[in-house]
């Protein structure tokens, strides 16, 4: 089994001049695919007395790399031949309210988005209503599925993660999981809702996100089936 790695690229960290220049770079080394991140709040993080930079947001990151592929730079300087990238961003469809994310996910198509990753689901009913409306585009949408290790960590979550929410059937479920098997459980929870994505094709493909558990993504894969 093989794959491609994707750039993140965050605009909370970088000026133009950086983001430009790390893509660039990118490409030399045979980097193809980026997504595109606004970044969330330096407040949010444990480094709070950083400054955010945010001179660019995500959807003029996702417009500076299409014009970068035309041979220019922001500063409407020629480039030595040109870049090319599969780019993407991401959206939050278990964000209350829905409205501004829409407005966002759209402009970001619009940028020039060619997939988009989600904030982790765990209401695969709400996600499928999402699809339902997001299918009226070309972007490929790849569901987020962050791996549950323990019921305190979905109540973490729930309190300091924007855009995550655990319903709590879930919550309850790894609560009620034996000692020792609270991680068993939660690799057989993700395993269960990549199935049913799968099955029902609610969308493209998953975008694990095994927290510090990257061991555990073929489990997670096995528990679904698909290996």
């Amino acid at each position: 089994m093989s794959g491609e790695p994707i750039l993140q690229m965050t605009c909370r960290d970088r000026n133009r001049l950086a983001l430009q220049a790390d893509l660039l770079f990118a490409h030399s080394r045979g980097i193809h695919n980026v997504l595109c991140l606004t970044g969330d709040s330096v407040i949010l993080g444990d480094h709070k007395e950083a400054k955010g930079v945010f001179d660019l947001d995500s959807s003029q990151l996702l417009a500076a790399i299409r014009l970068m592929e035309k041979g220019k730079d922001l500063g409407d300087n020629k480039l030595d031949g040109a870049i090319s990238f599969c780019a993407g961003a991401i959206v939050t469809p278990e964000a209350n309210p829905i409205e501004p994310q829409l407005i966002k996910f759209e402009k970001k198509i619009e940028a020039g988005a060619e997939f988009i990753q989600t904030q982790a689901v765990y209401d695969l009913d709400n996600f499928r209503r999402f699809m339902d409306y997001a299918r009226q585009f070309p972007a490929k949408i790849l569901a987020g599925i962050i791996l549950l290790t323990s019921a305190p960590m979905a109540r973490f979550m729930n309190k300091n993660v924007a855009g995550v929410s655990v319903p709590q059937e879930l919550i309850d479920e790894m609560d009620a999981a034996p000692k020792g098997r609270k991680l068993e459980k939660g690799v057989e929870i993700a395993g269960r809702m990549i199935k049913r994505i799968h099955e029902e094709k609610m969308c493209h493909g998953v975008h694990i996100m095994a927290i510090g558990k990257e061991e555990l993504v073929p489990d997670i894969m096995s528990a679904a089936g698909l290996i």
